[in-house]
């Protein structure tokens, strides 16, 4: 991330920490819902379930993040339709 703000190039990232860091936009799964369903799994795991009978699941929540600090900082703006859109704007 530090290399894309030194050099002002926009990026896109997966998860939500790297824009509250400074990163310009993230659209990702939520990774508090991931780590409960790995959670879940641990659990049934350490109850006896064999990890080949679990199912497999994917992400279901996405989230779009948009730091607008970053972006007024590289010169960008984002419409106000994207920013209705999005789950977060850190201003």
């Amino acid at each position: 991330m530090q290399f894309t703000l030194l050099n002002r190039l926009p990026a896109m990232f997966v998860f939500r920490e790297f824009v509250e860091q400074g990163g310009l936009l993230s659209y990702g799964p939520n990774r508090s819902v991931l780590s409960r369903r790995t959670a879940d799994y641990v659990h049934r795991i350490a109850r006896g379930a064999k990890p080949s009978d679990l199912p497999i699941e994917r992400p279901t929540t996405f989230e779009l993040v948009i730091n607008l600090r970053t972006a007024k900082g590289l010169g960008l703006e984002f419409s106000q339709a994207m920013l209705l859109r999005a789950d977060e704007v850190i201003e």
